[in-house]
C-alpha cells in the first residue's frame, strides 16, 4: 500500500511537468467556427462593463475559472497556494487536482488545504475520480470537501486517461450508481467533469438524472492526456509500459470538440462549465455566447503559476481585458447580456451539430 500511495503522488508532479514542459494540446476546439457578431453602435460604456456572475448561489468576479491543475504532491504545494492567493485577489471560482493521493496519505492534505488558507472567500471546488468515489463510498467525497473547505465537488471522468495509464482501472462499471448515491446523500453540490473529451447530450442527460447540480464538460481540443500519458510511458524505465506510447498517441484525436460538446450540453440544462481548450478572453465571450457559465482555463496560466504571482496575475489581466473588449464589441455590459448575443457557427463545426442523431 505504502508502494501505491507514493506511486499516486509521484504521477502528480509527473503529470504537472509533462503540462509545463512538453507539447501536449491536441484537435479542434471549433473556436475558429464560431463568430459572434460585430456591433458597430455598441451603445454601452467599456469602463462600466460588468464581469460578474453568479453560479451556485456564489457571486463571482468573472467567468472565468481556474480549472483543476495539482495537488497531491509535496511539489505542487506552492503552486496551488499561487493561484489561491491569485483566485482570493480576483474573486474568482478554482478547482483542485485530483484528491485521491491526499486520500490515500494524508500527509499530503496540506498541498491541497493551502488553498483555503490563501483563498478564505474563494469559490473552490474539491476533486475526486468517479472511480474512487465509487470504490470507496461517499465517504472518500466528504473528506475531499472538507480537505479544503469546499463550496462544491467535481466527480471528473477520464476514462481514456485510465484506458492509457499502465496502472489505469479499466472498469467503469457502477460509476453513474455511485454519482447518484453521492448526490442524494450530500448536500454540498455536485458537479460532474470530464478531463479532455467532451460529455455528449446523452451523458448529460445521464448526470442531471443522477442529481449533479453543474456539468463541467472538459471538452476535446486542450490539453490530451492520451498525450500526458503518452508522455510518460515513452519516459519509464518499464518496457512492459513502452507499447502504450502508441496507444496514447492513437487516442489523441478521439473525443467531443469542445464547441460542439458545449452545445450540446447547454440544451440539456444548466449551470454549465465550458472548459477544453478556452486560451483568451475572446474564447471565453464565444463560450458565454454558447450559452456557458463560467470558463474553465488551466493549461494557459500553469506556466504563469509556476513562475510568480505577478506573472499569473498579469495573464489573467489580459484574459480579462480582451472579454471586456469582445462584450463592448458585442454591445453588452453585462454577461448575462453577452449570453443573448447573437453569433454565426460555420464549418466543420456547424456539420457536426446538424449531423448529430437525436438521443
Amino acid at each position: 500500500m505504502a508502494d501505491k500511495k507514493r506511486f499516486t503522488s509521484s504521477r502528480k508532479l509527473d503529470h504537472l511537468r509533462i503540462c509545463a514542459e512538453k507539447a501536449v494540446e491536441s484537435g479542434d476546439t471549433g473556436f475558429g467556427d464560431v463568430r459572434l457578431v460585430h456591433n458597430a453602435l455598441p451603445e454601452c460604456d467599456m469602463r462600466s462593463i460588468d464581469l460578474s456572475t453568479r453560479f451556485l448561489g456564489h457571486t463571482l468576479s468573472s467567468p472565468l475559472f481556474i480549472s483543476a491543475m495539482t495537488g497531491g504532491h509535496p511539489g505542487t504545494k506552492e503552486t496551488n497556494a499561487r493561484l489561491a492567493r491569485i483566485a482570493e485577489r480576483f474573486g474568482l471560482g478554482m478547482g483542485v487536482g485530483s484528491q485521491r493521493a491526499a486520500l490515500e496519505n494524508p500527509k499530503l492534505a496540506d498541498t491541497f488545504s493551502v488553498v483555503r488558507d490563501e483563498a478564505p472567500h474563494a469559490f473552490l471546488v474539491a476533486n475526486l475520480g468517479a472511480v474512487q468515489l465509487r470504490d470507496h463510498g461517499t465517504e472518500w467525497a466528504r473528506e475531499a470537501v472538507e480537505m479544503i473547505g469546499a463550496d462544491a465537488i467535481a466527480i471528473h471522468l477520464n476514462f481514456l486517461q485510465e484506458a492509457i495509464q499502465p496502472e489505469g482501472d479499466h472498469n467503469a462499471t457502477g460509476c453513474l450508481a455511485a454519482i447518484t448515491e453521492l448526490c442524494a446523500e450530500t448536500k454540498t453540490p455536485v458537479i460532474v467533469k470530464e478531463t479532455g473529451c467532451g460529455i455528449s447530450r446523452e451523458v448529460a442527460r445521464q448526470c442531471w438524472g443522477a442529481g449533479a447540480r453543474a456539468i463541467d464538460i472538459g471538452g476535446w481540443g486542450g490539453t490530451s492526456w492520451a498525450a500526458v500519458e503518452s508522455v510518460r510511458a515513452g519516459e519509464s524505465r518499464n518496457a512492459q509500459d513502452r507499447p502504450l506510447k502508441s496507444l496514447g498517441e492513437d487516442f489523441a484525436d478521439w473525443g467531443i470538440p469542445m464547441v460542439v460538446s458545449l452545445a450540446e450540453v447547454v440544451g440539456t440544462g444548466s449551470p454549465v462549465i465550458a472548459s477544453g481548450g478556452i486560451r483568451t478572453g475572446i474564447d471565453l465571450a464565444k463560450s458565454l455566447a454558447l450559452g456557458a457559465d463560467l470558463c474553465g482555463m488551466a493549461l494557459p496560466l500553469l506556466k504563469p503559476a509556476l513562475e510568480s504571482d505577478e506573472a499569473l496575475a498579469d495573464r489573467i489581466g489580459t484574459i480579462h481585458r480582451e472579454l471586456v473588449g469582445s462584450m463592448f464589441l458585442c454591445g453588452t455590459s453585462r454577461i448575462a447580456d453577452l449570453r443573448a448575443a447573437r453569433l454565426y457557427i460555420t464549418g466543420k463545426t456547424r456539420q457536426m451539430l446538424k449531423g448529430a442523431k437525436t438521443a
